[in-house]
């Protein structure tokens, strides 16, 4: 069966490349602007979440979705890679406890090298 990755972000076009480089790689692709699905992950059952962190059109950042899903016993052994072209988003995901980081703009083949390896 194939792995699912969560993707959330508010660039539809972003969500777009994605998606499509991590669908020919195999993965099954949920895609999320908001972050709301974060509150079904018993349903969704997702491997790994790629999280950007400036979420517009909700009151909710990348970093408090982070925090959140470390902190909850059901969800913090979920791997949590933050997608951010912030300047320290490797001290955002030492913070906010993610698992890993992929700093924009990312050479496509680095970033699925990165998130196979990561799925292993």
């Amino acid at each position: 069966m194939a792995k699912k990755i969560l993707i959330i972000d508010d660039d539809p076009d972003i969500l777009e490349i994605i998606s499509f480089v991590l669908s020919e790689e195999g993965y099954t692709v949920l895609t999320s602007t908001t972050g709301e699905e974060t509150y079904r992950l018993s349903e969704i059952k997702p491997d790994l979440i790629l999280l950007d962190m400036r979420l517009s059109g909700t009151n909710t950042s990348g970093m408090e979705i982070c925090t959140r899903l470390k902190a909850e016993h059901t969800t913090k052994e979920l791997p949590v890679i933050l997608v951010s072209a912030e300047i320290d988003i490797k001290d955002l995901a030492l913070n906010c406890g993610a698992d890993d980081y992929i700093p924009k703009p990312f050479d496509i083949r680095e970033f699925a090298q990165k998130i196979k390896i990561f799925l292993k």
